[in-house]
This record gives C-alpha cells, sequence and structure tokens, in this order.
C-alpha cells in the first residue's frame, strides 16, 4: 500500500516537471521571437520612426506659449525675468508686476515717444481683467486700472524710453504679449489653440493683441490669472 502511494507521487512528480519543461521552453520561444521582430524593426528603422513620431505627437500635446527666460536688454537692466510671473509663486509674480507698473508712474514721455506709445498701446487690452478697449485711450492716458495694465504700460514707456532704436514698435507690443501671456496663461493657452485651429500662425502679436480677441469664444479653455487685478 505504501509502495503503491510513493508510486503515484512520483507520477505525479513527473507530470508536474513536464509541465514546467514544457512552460519553460514556450516561454523562452515567445522571448526569443519577440528579440528577433524587434532586431529586424531596429535594422530597417521603423522602431525609430514610430518612437520619433510617438515624441512628436507628445511634444505637439504639451507645447507652452509660456514665455521663459531674461526678456532682451531690459529684463537685467530692471531686474525682471518672465520666470518671474508664476502661479506657483504669487509673491514674487507681485514683486515683479509692481517693479513693472513702477515704470508707468516714473516715466513721462516725449511727444515723439508719445506718438509710438500711443499706436502701440491702442493695440493690446487686458480684457480678461478689465475688459477695456486697450490699455490705454487714444490721448494715451491709462484706461485700464489693474495691475497687469500698468505693468504693460510700463514696459512699453521703458522701451521708448532707453531703447527707442533697439525695438521696433512691433517687437515692443510682441514683449507686453509675452507679459500679457504670463498674467493670464490659461486663457493664453486656449486661445493658442483657436489661432492653431483656425490656420493663423503663432506670434505673440496674433496670439495677445487686439488682432483676433475672442477667437477663442466658445471653447473650452483655463482661467484664473497670475498676480493681482
Amino acid at each position: 500500500m505504501a509502495m503503491e502511494k510513493e508510486l503515484k507521487t512520483m507520477k505525479n512528480m513527473e507530470r508536474a516537471a513536464v509541465i514546467l519543461v514544457i512552460l519553460v521552453v514556450a516561454t523562452l520561444t515567445y522571448t526569443q521571437v519577440m528579440v528577433n521582430k524587434v532586431a529586424a524593426m531596429a535594422s530597417s528603422g521603423e522602431f525609430a520612426q514610430q518612437a520619433g513620431s510617438a515624441g512628436n505627437e507628445a511634444a505637439s500635446s504639451q507645447t507652452s506659449v509660456i514665455p521663459t527666460g531674461m526678456p532682451r536688454l531690459y529684463g537685467e537692466e530692471l531686474g525682471v525675468s518672465y520666470d518671474d510671473i508664476s502661479p506657483y509663486d504669487q509673491r514674487k509674480a507681485d514683486e515683479a508686476i509692481k517693479r513693472l507698473a513702477y515704470l508707468d508712474n516714473y516715466i513721462e514721455l516725449a511727444p515723439e515717444e508719445l506718438e509710438r506709445y500711443i499706436k502701440i498701446g491702442m493695440q493690446i487690452s487686458c480684457e480678461y481683467c478689465c475688459g477695456a478697449e486697450a490699455i490705454i485711450f487714444r490721448n494715451g492716458q491709462a484706461a485700464c486700472g489693474c495691475a497687469h495694465s500698468y505693468a504693460m504700460r510700463g514696459v512699453a514707456k521703458f522701451l521708448l524710453r532707453e531703447h527707442p532704436n533697439d525695438f521696433t514698435d512691433d517687437e515692443i507690443l510682441e514683449e507686453l504679449g509675452k507679459w500679457k501671456t504670463l498674467f493670464f496663461p490659461g486663457q493664453m493657452q486656449g486661445k493658442a489653440a483657436a489661432l492653431e485651429q483656425n490656420g493663423i500662425e503663432f506670434n505673440y502679436i496674433n496670439l495677445a493683441s487686439n488682432k483676433y480677441r475672442g477667437i477663442e469664444q466658445g471653447l473650452s479653455a483655463g482661467g484664473g490669472m497670475v498676480g493681482g487685478c
């Protein structure tokens, strides 16, 4: 009786060993097949193409319109960086905005500077905050009392006073657009998507000036703002 039981146990162990060998062989075979497939894709360049395509799609879906780094020329002069304006550090953002806003009250423009200032200022607004037609009236006076508008006007005045030949009117408007994008990142990201959907070239004038104001209406876009209004 004991002998019969022992023989039965041995047969069960043999079956288990056979099954284990079959599983190992199957696993090794599958692994080898996959290795050969990957090697074939790599040699034909297919693997690289697929990886590149996936990477481009990921990059496209995460493209940000937020400017970074130090503004040309005036960044070091004023001690400001685009990186100062961040929703993750409101205190630092407010300090940078106040530094730029101070220039609006401090700088008195000469007649020739004022002419350029009006041309530039009438092309951009702070519509997500105060809703004015532009940051200035047609006589050059402030049209919006929010901190963001003060900051944009301050940048314009400083560049016209200190760098009249280093920046064209469009380049100054583009700088204002960059700061506006930092002040309203969610809205600007949504507007950038609307521009792309309509086949409109991306630049900070198209994005932030009044040229395509309201184009993002009806689309899902972020809200909020960085810095006090």
